[in-house]
């Protein structure tokens, strides 16, 4: 059996930038420990299987060791599939079952906007692994139901932060997003995020952690639309408009690869 395989680069419109992401386009369900062994063989941060439904795409996440409830970057890769491929119109909106409900992509000229629900932190107690793991002393503690989320005094902060990866993945959560106000540039806030505990030391750009950026500094900042720089070695760009209980991303893919799998 051969099914369609994509490699997209995510968040980004440069090839080799951004989050890589996989994208097996499925005629049907298959099951998890298959979906499993295929992330793991691609080894990348996250791998997507779209199968077609009558209203919306299935679709599901898996890192190399472990499913995800949500995934920006791979909805995003997911959704530039669908259209370039023809699977689905450039105008129409792509729709997603997923384990954190229905999300939703459309494609607005370059850009890909998303609708996902906001994940805002909540003030939380830092465990002491977390102190330790990244070695200061945060401005501000939170926690959602994902992650840990801190915000630090300073971009130069966040850019050089070396975490201690063995400490970070003992914490209680998928992982932890670190932040600080950016210095200019166009850019509002900067951030890294980091996922030990499911495979993935470093994510390059993280959607799902844009859920909680962008309501935390539409507040602080009193901004209704942000634009976010996730300062990973890869790099790239998120877009964010929070509204209530959902928070728009958008983002820019690019297709580096594709294939077939064969199995």
């Amino acid at each position: 059996m051969s099914i369609p395989m994509y490699i997209v680069d995510a968040f980004t419109k440069e090839r080799f930038k951004g989050n890589p992401a996989a994208v097996c386009v499925l005629d049907a369900p298959r099951g998890e420990e298959w979906m499993q062994r295929v992330a793991s063989e691609m080894n990348l941060p996250e791998t997507a299987f779209v199968v077609p439904g009558e209203a919306s795409f299935g679709l599901r996440w898996f890192t190399p060791v472990a499913e995800v409830d949500l995934c920006g970057h791979a909805t995003l890769a997911t959704a530039h599939v669908l259209w370039e491929s023809g699977r689905l119109a450039k105008d129409e909106t792509a729709y997603f079952a997923t384990k954190s409900g229905l999300l939703s992509a459309k494609a607005s000229g370059e850009w890909i906007e998303m609708d996902f629900p906001a994940e805002a932190p909540e003030p939380a107690v830092a465990p002491e692994e977390l102190l330790q793991g990244l070695g200061l002393i945060p401005r501000f503690v939170g926690r959602n139901r994902m992650d840990y989320f801190v915000e630090v005094d300073g971009e130069e902060t966040v850019r050089t932060l070396r975490p201690d990866f063995g400490l970070i993945a003992r914490i209680p959560a998928r992982g932890v997003i670190v932040t600080s106000r950016a210095e200019g540039g166009g850019i509002d806030f900067v951030s890294r995020a980091f996922f030990p505990g499911t495979g993935i030391d470093e994510d390059p750009v993280t959607g799902s952690a844009h859920c909680a950026l962008a309501p935390y500094w539409a507040k602080r900042l009193r901004k209704e639309e942000l634009t976010g720089y996730q300062a990973s070695g890869r790099g790239g760009i998120v877009k964010a408009r929070p509204a209530g209980d959902r928070v728009g991303l958008s983002g820019q893919a690019i297709t580096v690869l594709s294939g077939r799998l064969e199995g």
